[in-house]
Parts: structure tokens; sequence; C-alpha cells
């Protein structure tokens, strides 16, 4: 639940009891409801154009780029020649445009079940989804789960940027779907998926961590800070057929001259590793009886 009053927007949710996040706003840029949710885009006072869907903050101008960065290139520096890439959900373009930062890419396919989402944002959020003229690019307009239950053993890269657990988007974190990934990889392949936060949404974490564990050879956490996400944090679930990868040690090390070519304005090699690192209470719930604590730095 959302709203605006007193020129503020407010992010609320029955997840988090007591909590909320609050933007100044400037000027309300639309608001519509789609097939599938409500889209609102406000010109906030101090963070840019933000993107709302059913109530909760996507992104905004002012730190999409940190989550971006994080989700896709936490995968693809561990992956040695990722050359198709499916992206589910991720309308907005954020996702792909830092995908297609990886020479080696060949083809990536956006799955995003709400076609209204791609139309605003190439309106509204040019920045992030211009890259959506790419050649190289497919939008797929449907959904997402019977995407990959379609396309099997397809895609390098799995990326799922999916919002909350809460509605429609709630299959999105079940097992079932999980599943699916799995088989829409290739040999050695990996996906990552939004997976909330250590603060408010532990136990949605958690499930997804060892979820993960159980239904492939390696899986590892992440997070990163988030200034606009519900308690200033955000975080990553990696899971991988290939059982040598090591998730907190990527393969690719990206050098300055890199960085700076792929105009990368939060991630590097030290970020990378240092986001497996995790808070002792959150390595503590997401460790399995009797599993080891390296297990959640990419270790299982």
């Amino acid at each position: 639940m959302s709203f605006i009053r007193d020129g503020w927007f407010w992010e609320t949710n029955e997840q988090w009891p007591g909590f909320g996040v609050g933007l100044g706003v400037e000027k309300v840029l639309y608001q519509e409801k789609s097939k599938y949710q409500d889209i609102l885009v406000f010109k906030s006072t101090t963070f840019g154009n933000v993107l709302v869907l059913d109530g909760c903050i996507q992104c905004s101008d002012r730190d999409e780029f940190c989550y971006q960065e994080m989700i896709v290139h936490l995968p693809l520096c561990c992956h040695s020649d990722p050359r198709q890439v499916l992206v589910v959900g991720g309308g907005d373009g954020g996702v792909v445009r830092e995908i297609l930062k990886h020479p080696s890419v060949e083809r990536v396919v956006l799955c995003e079940i709400d076609e209204m989402v791609v139309e605003v944002s190439k309106k509204f959020l040019p920045n992030m989804a211009k890259c959506l003229s790419d050649p190289r690019v497919q939008i797929h307009i449907g959904d997402g789960i019977k995407f990959t239950e379609e396309h099997k053993a397809e895609f390098d890269i799995i990326i799922t940027d999916a919002p909350d657990p809460i509605g429609a988007a709630i299959d999105l974190y079940k097992e079932g779907y999980y599943k699916s990934l799995r088989a829409a990889l290739k040999p050695n392949g990996i996906i990552c998926s939004q997976a909330e936060n250590l603060w408010i949404d532990l136990h949605v974490a958690t499930a997804l961590f060892q979820q993960c564990q159980r239904l492939f050879p390696r899986a590892g956490y992440a997070f990163a800070g988030m200034p606009t996400y519900a308690s200033g944090q955000i975080g990553f679930v990696l899971a991988t057929t290939n059982p040598d990868i090591d998730f907190a040690d990527p393969c690719k090390k990206l050098t300055e001259e890199q960085i700076k070519a792929m105009d990368l304005r939060f991630y590097n090699t030290d970020v990378h590793k240092a986001a497996f690192v995790l808070p002792q209470y959150a390595k503590e719930a997401m460790m399995k009886q009797g599993a080891e604590s390296s297990a959640v730095n990419g270790n299982t």
C-alpha cells in the first residue's frame, strides 16, 4: 500500500509492520492501472524520476545503478563465456542495459508480463529503457514462469528481476519456478534473483537461499545498500549447475580500464567479493542444520 500526502510519497507494506519509506514529490508524471498492476511515476525532489508498481518503489534515477549493476555483474562475472541471457521481469530496461556491457553476450531475451511497464519506462526512464532498441535484445511480453518452462537448456544466465513476493509475483519465489529455471539453463549456467533484504525480510531471503541449496549444487547470497528500497538494503540469491563455481571469487576480475569503459558506478571486483560476507545473524539463519558457515559465501 502507498499514498501521496502533503507532498510526500509513502510506501508501507503489511510485510513490514511499523515501517515505511518516504520520498518528497515534486510532480506526478504518470498514474494508471494496467491489466496487472497500478503504475505510478513521479518526479521526486531529490531522487529524480521514480517508478512505483503496486505501491512499491522499483527504481529511481539517482540510485538505480546500484541494483542493476549488482544483479547483473555478480552472475555474469562468475561465468566464463555468457552468450545467451534471459531476464524475467525488468521491463524498465535497467538489467538489460548492464547485460549488454558484456561483449560476449549475443542475445538478451526480456520476458516482461506487463507491456505498459516497458512503454512507461521508455518515456520516463530513458537512461534505462533506451537499451531495449539494441538489436541483441528480444522483448517477449508474457508470463515468465511459462516462458522458462517452454525453453529448456537455452540460457547461460537467467536473471529474475522480481517485485516483492505479494500478489501475482509470489509464484516467482516458489520451488516450481526455480526448478524451471534450472531446466532452462545450459550446462554450467547461473541464475541470479532479487532476494529481498536481511533486516525486514530475512525469512524470505533465507527460504530462497535454502531452496536454491536444495535444487542446485552451488548457491550463494549477496547484498548491497540501496537507499530507496525498504531498509536501505537489497539481496541477491545466486545458484549454478556448476559445482566448481565460487561466487565470492569471480572468474572475471574487472580492471579499472574495464570499469570505466563499462561506465560502472557501483560494481567492482572488491565490492563483488565483499557482497557475499554476511553479518552473523544472517549467516546463522541461512545455514542449514549442520552446514558449514562458508555455505552462504558461495561454497555450498
